[in-house]
């Protein structure tokens, strides 16, 4: 059972793709507008389709338009890892311990087609 890989977002600080690179030099990091990533300004609809074939998370903060981007590609008989949206009021030291978190104890599939929030509750 292999750990999921991560996308970041564009407008997801770099430096929590660096902070989680420096705690765990196994992590899977991707981030939009970086090489073997999708280029900066593509369309969510297309990122949900990265992310479905490479089996990575999405990690964003886009709380408004997201839902509505999964439930069409839902609609297209789609499917996605799943959607991690962060809260703009979290640091990144704490974004980046919840991130470790699910890198360290999520089960394959176990958030699929789902949109989770963090911070999570516990």
């Amino acid at each position: 059972m292999a750990p999921p890989c991560f996308l970041l977002d564009e407008h997801i600080a770099h430096a929590i793709a660096v902070g989680l690179r420096s705690r765990e030099p196994d992590i899977q990091v991707f981030t939009i507008g970086n090489p073997n990533a999708p280029g900066a300004g593509t369309p969510d609809q297309d990122i949900l389709l990265w992310i479905e074939e490479r089996g990575c998370l999405l990690v964003t903060n886009n709380r408004k338009s997201m839902p509505g981007h999964l439930r069409n590609h839902m609609d297209r008989q789609r499917h996605v890892p799943g959607i991690v949206v962060i809260s703009q009021r979290m640091s990144w030291g704490d974004t980046i311990e919840e991130l470790l978190l699910i890198w360290s104890v999520v089960l394959p599939n176990e958030f699929q087609d789902q949109i989770v929030y963090l911070p999570l509750e516990r």
